[in-house]
């Protein structure tokens, strides 16, 4: 089910917030969210300690347990790493994320995963506009997979993070180093059901 449903214009139902809320947002006629990130907006953890970057617009619900949850985004990409993620966040120094960025001009996968800095992963180019987005967690286990059809997924990373069982999880716009840009989320679906490997989706 799209959660996005019950969300109207700039009024959030209950449980729903955002972390740097936007200037620009909103849910079209759709009942997509259309975001406008702002310049620099980053969530970023640099190992070397020269950036540290907690700016962008996260909308998020409180999730307790076990889950799934994916979307569909498109980012109109001007600068390097343009992006559209989905995100889950325990506090400001654990935190995942997976990614549809513009990485070396090239529409891409990526993701972050930060327990106190941040490791970077690129999982390669994307020849879709609008791509699928999938977080799944089990304990302390995740998985990120992203697809061109919502139907065949591919892993992107399969990792553990030592974090509480609530856990904040949505969507973030980012612009690290440009100048903005607009992303559009759609059909954010979140169940309680996960694969019995979450490495494989069908």
């Amino acid at each position: 089910m799209n959660v996005f449903e019950g969300f109207n214009g700039k009024v959030l139902p209950e449980g729903w917030g955002w972390i740097n809320e936007p200037t620009v947002w909103s849910f079209d006629e759709s009942k997509a969210l259309q975001v406008s990130a702002p310049s620099q907006a980053d969530f970023f953890r640099d190992p070397s300690g020269a950036v540290i970057k907690s700016s962008a617009p996260f909308l998020h619900t409180t999730l307790q347990g076990d889950f799934t949850t994916w979307m569909r985004v498109r980012v109109d990409m001007k600068q390097p790493y343009d992006s559209g993620c989905l995100m889950v966040m325990a506090d400001d120094t654990h935190w995942a994320k997976v990614c549809f960025e513009y990485f070396e001009n090239t529409p891409s996968i990526l993701s972050v995963v930060t327990r106190d800095t941040s490791d970077d992963c690129i999982s390669g180019a994307m020849n879709v506009s609008n791509p699928y987005l999938r977080v799944t967690r089990v304990g302390n286990c995740f998985a990120f997979h992203y697809s061109l059809d919502g139907q065949h997924w591919k892993l992107a990373r399969y990792f553990g993070m030592n974090v509480p069982s609530q856990l904040k999880v949505g969507v973030v716009a980012q612009s690290p180093v440009g100048e903005g840009c607009n992303v559009t989320f759609e059909a954010l679906t979140i169940t309680n059901h996960v694969p019995e490997d979450i490495r494989n989706v069908e």
